[in-house]
């Protein structure tokens, strides 16, 4: 398992697309409530990325790759490589380098999902003013803590009363464990995809979620892939992680319209709560397991990436007048 920390130095694809380093202006909100409500400090930051742009386009739509608890990957660099193959830039974040964190595999609480989803949030504006991208067709894909970013971020953009939008958001196993009340996602489309086997984040939350986004008036959808481990567009032999720290079964944590979290033994929203103390309830409750597989077997990640490339050109790619 590669961890990959940007520089200053371009990534160079195996297509022969070089990247742009690029920095994101961003912020270290504690919690959702200090994000949506200004509530508390929210210490500006700046993350690493790497801006990689499709060879023959003046302007290009484009896709926010965000990676999950191992960090930058080689598989996130193979997005980008089909991304860019079908006429679609992709901004891959590295969120991890400049906030000094190396894995948050163990320990979820080194900086908050609030902040993961405000790199997304920050992303898009900035990216929207590059002068090779298209800012009217941008969307955002996670991977496990990424892909509650990015799920995040859709129900964010509604709430902060900006002027970012997202065509599409493709969250790839994400964990659900937290989740907008109401979570109104306006034309975003979104699409969730997740494996029956996964460890780390459980099958029927990611339905629930998307269901709820349905009923709100979203356009969500999803797919179970069956057989199918966590991170199994990895193209990688399944293998077991063993310092992982996850609780799937915990029950939801809820999160109201002003950023409060629910507590799930109250149902009542409460500003002081924090992720940690949430997240240490789903562990002292019983639900926390050590240890969890990632990879994939047979044709597994051809099919995620099947699934991936069909929702954006779905998105982004308009379809020629007839």
């Amino acid at each position: 398992m590669t961890t990959l920390f940007f520089g200053d130095e371009p990534v160079r694809l195996d297509n022969g697309i070089s990247g742009i380093p690029w920095l994101v202006e961003t912020a270290n909100p504690p919690s959702f409530h200090a994000l949506i409500s200004g509530a508390g400090n929210s210490p500006a930051t700046t993350i690493r990325a790497q801006i990689f742009l499709p060879e023959g386009a003046e302007t290009s739509p484009a896709v926010i790759v965000v990676p999950g608890s191992l960090g930058v990957a080689p598989s996130h660099l193979y997005k980008a490589e089909l991304l860019t193959a079908a006429g679609i830039a992709a901004c891959v974040l590295d969120p991890f380098g400049s906030r000094g964190v190396t894995s948050t595999v163990a320990n979820q609480a080194q900086y908050s999902f609030a902040a993961s989803a405000f790199d997304v949030v920050a992303t898009i504006s900035q990216l929207a003013g590059h002068d090779g991208i298209d800012g009217t067709r941008i969307g955002a894909q996670g991977h496990s803590r990424g892909g509650s970013a990015v799920l995040a971020a859709a129900c964010l953009i509604p709430l902060l009363q900006g002027d970012q939008s997202l065509a599409g958001v493709y969250a790839a196993y994400p964990w659900c464990g937290q989740q907008f009340l109401n979570p109104r996602i306006g034309a975003t489309k979104v699409r969730s995809v997740v494996g029956d086997r996964d460890e780390w984040c459980l099958a029927q939350q990611v339905q629930g979620y998307m269901q709820a986004m349905r009923l709100t008036g979203g356009d969500a959808t999803w797919r179970i892939f069956p057989g199918a481990q966590h991170s199994f567009d990895r193209d990688t032999p399944v293998e077991l992680v063993e310092d992982a720290s996850v609780a799937p079964g915990a029950p939801t944590i809820y999160i109201d319209d002003d950023g409060a979290m629910l507590h799930p033994a109250t149902g009542e929203p409460d500003p002081a709560l924090s992720e940690r103390e949430l997240m240490l309830y789903g562990i002292k409750a019983g639900y926390g397991v050590r240890g969890a597989h990632i990879g994939s077997s047979g044709d597994q990640a051809q099919s995620f990436h099947d699934d991936m490339m069909a929702f954006w050109q779905h998105c982004l790619i308009p379809e020629p007048a007839q």
